[in-house]
């Protein structure tokens, strides 16, 4: 089996936000939006999902219109339906709304049998403080790296 191929990533993600847990979740998309994700053709930097009427959406995903479909195209930042399990998107929403997390898309890629998903986090905003010591902490590691490759 191949392995998973990333389309688009949220890479502010993990710099704005304590990712508490992560979930795979199935997009509702049109034939040339699918086209359009095999290109490469997708941003989340600005994605956020949001519950509507007990169904959960992705909003503000910007997947460009596939140039060959042009004619039927799609709306590039139309809302996207999320397929959760029932189970799973009662659980998110009851945590979204009692403990103040947000859900963030952190991927979209396309998994062994070739279908698109979305790799979707629990998460809770940083402050200030929490990014500064985040980006000391990397810091560090990356030193402690070169400083072990220079001795060896």
């Amino acid at each position: 089996m191949p392995p998973p191929r990333t389309v688009a990533q949220n890479r502010k993600a993990r710099h704005e936000y304590h990712i508490e847990e992560t979930l795979e979740a199935g997009l509702q998309l049109t034939g040339s939006e699918v086209k359009s994700l095999r290109e490469g053709r997708a941003n989340i930097g600005q994605a956020f999902a949001v519950d509507q009427g007990g169904e959960l959406w992705l909003m503000n995903a910007h997947i460009s219109e596939y140039a060959p479909a042009a004619r039927f195209g799609h709306d590039p930042m139309r809302p996207r339906k999320l397929l959760l399990h029932k189970r799973q998107l009662d659980k998110l929403m009851g945590q979204v709304k009692r403990e103040g997390y947000t859900l963030v898309p952190l991927s979209i890629y396309f998994n062994a049998r070739g279908i698109a998903k979305l790799n979707l986090g629990l998460a809770r905003g940083k402050k200030k403080a929490d990014k500064r010591e985040d980006i000391k902490k990397r810091d560090w590691e990356r030193q402690k790296a070169r400083l072990l490759r220079a001795n060896n």
